[in-house]
């Protein structure tokens, strides 16, 4: 099996070629390219189609969310990961609304970073330990927890524990005994009725809802 594309969109050279090092020691991986502003990281996406794309938040020109809009509006299939400095919540819930698949904090243990992007391949939602807490809080705000997890059949209730242990569909069909695609459609409809917007906020949703309401 090929090893698995990862294109790198960050302003900083030298932090960009330590990541492209690390990422290259694991044969699971190969570096795509590498860009350091957005508009260069869209066109490279668009032509070298990788696999998983990690972007940098704060950038000249247009900003890590503005690029993987960019790149979501030009049809681009990857899994888009934000690797960033900002643990702030407006940023946080910037990336999950423009459609991101993961948020990692650039001081994370450089050990974790292969297996994060093994995850975020097989389907699975990546927030760092580290914004949790910043994502509970957003989630927490004006009405967004006015749904519970009484709206959810007994089928969707084991999809989304399964979510709150960052399965991907697949694993989660196993698990249940019923196809990736029967799994996408309840993930689909967890989503509609807590009012969320991605499997990463249902993470996040779910952890925070450690128990069953009666």
């Amino acid at each position: 099996m090929p090893p698995h594309t990862v294109l790198l969109i960050d302003d900083h050279a030298l932090f960009r070629k330590g990541v492209a090092q690390l990422i290259q020691m694991n044969p699971l991986f190969s570096i795509a390219g590498e860009a350091a502003t957005g508009c260069e990281g869209v066109e490279m996406a668009v032509r070298l189609k990788p696999e998983v794309v990690l972007i940098d938040l704060n950038m000249p020109e247009i900003s890590g969310i503005e690029t993987l809009q960019l790149m979501r509006d030009a049809g681009v299939s990857a899994r888009f990961i934000m690797l960033t400095v900002s643990d702030r919540e407006r940023d946080v819930v910037a990336a999950l609304r423009a459609g991101a698949h993961g948020y990692l904090l650039k001081d994370m243990d450089p050990e974790d970073l292969c297996v994060t992007l093994q995850k975020a391949l097989a389907g699975a939602a990546v927030p760092s330990d580290a914004v949790t807490g910043s994502l509970m809080q957003a989630l927490s705000g004006g009405q967004r927890m006015s749904p519970s997890l009484s709206d959810l059949t007994p089928r969707e209730m084991e999809v989304l524990d399964y979510l709150g242990e960052g399965m991907c569909n697949k694993v989660i069909g196993r698990k249940l005994g019923i196809s990736a695609g029967t799994v996408k459609v309840h993930v689909k409809h967890v989503l509609r009725k807590l009012d969320l917007h991605s499997r990463l906020e249902a993470v996040v949703w779910r952890h925070e809802h450690g128990s069953r309401e009666c």
